[in-house]
């Protein structure tokens, strides 16, 4: 914590949301009252930013609606957030995207973030069964078996 007046508010952090970053196509399911009655409402786009930190951290997500932009940020914490939906990870080289605000059409897209590949356990593939060769020692092989 930076003092020991944060470290008495920081008590209220939540641990169910998923990991994102920035670049992430997300899905903000938001609790909303209407009267005496409360409805879910999904807010889906990208995050374009975060910022704050421990309780106060707060995060933005842009979307296009009837070609116009639409921004909301969300606390992380906030009570209202039902649940947080990763749709599809994004890979960003800066920390905040608001270089998006003036892209219109494909030029709004985030290249995809791949997945790791974890091939450390095997030199052959991913399966651990040795690849099969290629060429006339390959057959001269089969042929002598």
């Amino acid at each position: 914590m930076k003092n020991r007046y944060l470290s008495l508010v920081e008590g209220g952090k939540r641990d169910d949301l998923p990991k994102f970053a920035i670049g992430d196509t997300v899905d903000v399911h938001v609790r909303i009252l209407e009267g005496n009655k409360e409805r879910v409402q999904v807010f889906n786009g990208t995050v374009i930013a975060r910022r704050g930190e421990g309780v106060r951290e707060m995060f933005t997500v842009r979307r296009i609606v009837q070609g116009e932009g639409v921004e909301r940020i969300f606390p992380i914490n906030s009570p209202k957030i039902a649940k947080v939906e990763v749709k599809r990870p994004g890979q960003a080289r800066r920390a905040k995207l608001f270089y998006l605000r003036d892209r219109v059409g494909k030029a709004t897209k985030v290249k995809e973030r791949k997945a790791k590949v974890d091939t450390a356990g095997s030199p052959n593939g991913s399966n651990g069964a040795p690849k099969a060769k290629k060429g006339k020692k390959a057959t001269t092989q089969a042929a002598a078996e």
